[in-house]
């Protein structure tokens, strides 16, 4: 079988390592690691793509170590146990250096399995991960690791290795090879920082070239094609995900519309239409709230009207929902308000319910029948003063008045009816 060219042309050292400057550049702290020798359980956290497996094979060399890989898709507990018993024996005199990918697919008791081999120093572990380590990786494992947060190759850092793969294929090419302008560039752009995605299009666009007088050519309508929605790092459930929802529910209430359509548009492309509704309507009532109520009914029909429709045709009512909620006035007063009213109830500050609100149920032989309920309608402006808050709590304030317009009329409204009523 022919070796991948992503994996014939990994680089051997850390100066060829496409991206991570900041760990790897000139006084990076994984590099001086590295360069000092150190052997220290690591997890390397980040996207596919961006040197992670790489640079555990460039530590991997530079020890006397045993090397060890296991993909934790596929791998199970014999699988640790085998590697473990060769801990003290002539197969493993160094010690072991195990790489072991995807650690986020092995449960406690697999990542427990290490622990006693890692504390003396036998087995070094080399972790990866495309998920974060705080949330998928055993604590007391991950206590006794250092965690390298890889970042997403740009365009112009995948560029180099996308040229160097593009020439290899021109090397070993029995008809000539050539391309348009613009397909490295193309080709770079489209796979999103995933530096062997760009590799791997650049050989399969070789394979599916078509021969024209004599050479075969690549074009960049084949490279957009090849390459189309994968510019954009998704997985439904994954970080990915809730950092695209935490960024458009942000981007509505700072009040930016350009840069939540841009999220939207993330969510759409990758035909998510759940999460981008259920921010839509979160941010209707915390982060528009009283200062436009009827942000919530409209966010509401605009999401029921995309439900209906579904793509492409729902991004139209999610982008006036969206545009409506970034462009609103804005009042966190209802937040405010039922996080204070909460936390009073979580922390027992409750009492007893005022005898004049309770259920008429309480108006029965051999109880107190005079409940003294002042119904409001029956006075003028439709209020009057009654105490509604247990005694515990009679004087606390959960509701401040946002600055909105809205909310201050209502407020002015209010202090008119209740002072006329009070005099």
């Amino acid at each position: 079988m022919d070796r991948p060219l992503a994996d014939e042309i990994r680089p051997q050292s850390l100066d060829e390592v496409v991206g991570q400057r900041h760990l790897i550049g000139p006084g990076g702290m994984l590099r001086r690691l590295i360069d000092s020798g150190t052997s220290a359980n690591m997890i390397f956290y980040g996207p596919s793509g961006t040197g992670k497996t790489t640079i555990a094979n460039i530590i991997a060399g530079r020890t006397n170590k045993t090397l060890h890989k296991l993909n934790a898709t596929t791998a199970s507990l014999s699988d640790v146990k085998e590697i473990i018993a060769d801990v003290g024996t002539l197969m493993a005199p160094g010690g072991i250096l195990l790489y072991l990918d995807e650690i986020q697919y092995f449960n406690k008791k697999q990542q427990q399995s290490l622990l006693e081999f890692m504390e003396n120093g036998s087995v070094t572990l080399i972790a990866s991960t495309t998920e974060n380590p705080y949330f998928y990786v055993y604590g007391a494992l991950l206590s006794r690791s250092t965690v390298f947060e890889f970042k997403a190759v740009t365009p112009e850092e995948t560029l180099p290795a996308v040229n160097r793969a593009l020439l290899i294929l021109k090397e070993r090419s029995e008809l000539p090879l050539s391309w348009e302008d613009g397909v490295p560039e193309r080709i770079a752009v489209n796979c999103g920082g995933d530096v062997r995605k760009s590799i791997n299009a650049c050989e399969l666009l070789y394979a599916s070239a078509e021969v024209r007088h004599g050479e075969l050519r690549l074009t960049n309508a084949d490279a957009e094609q090849l390459a189309q929605r994968s510019a954009m790092r998704y997985d439904k459930g994954g970080d990915a995900m809730y950092d695209c929802a935490s960024a458009l529910m942000k981007s509505l209430r700072g009040s930016d519309p350009d840069a939540a359509l841009h999220y939207l548009a993330r969510f759409l492309e990758a035909g998510d239409l759940i999460t981008p509704c259920r921010r839509l309507l979160c941010s209707a009532s915390e982060d528009v709230g009283l200062a436009y109520p009827q942000a919530i009914a409209i966010v509401k029909a605009c999401v029921d009207t995309a439900m209906q429709l579904g793509l492409p045709e729902a991004q139209l009512p999610l982008a006036q929902a969206t545009i409506l909620l970034a462009t609103a006035p804005k009042s966190n007063s209802v937040v405010e308000g039922i996080d204070a009213a909460w936390a009073d109830v979580r922390a027992g500050r409750t009492g007893d319910i005022p005898r004049q609100l309770q259920n008429v149920h309480a108006d029965t032989v051999g109880m107190d029948n005079h409940q003294n309920y002042k119904y409001p309608h029956n006075y003028p402006g439709h209020w009057v003063a009654q105490q509604y808050l247990p005694d515990a709590i009679k004087d606390v304030k959960y509701y401040r008045c946002g600055d909105n317009k809205t909310e201050q009329a209502a407020a002015q409204y209010w202090q008119k009816i209740k002072g006329e009523e009070e005099k």
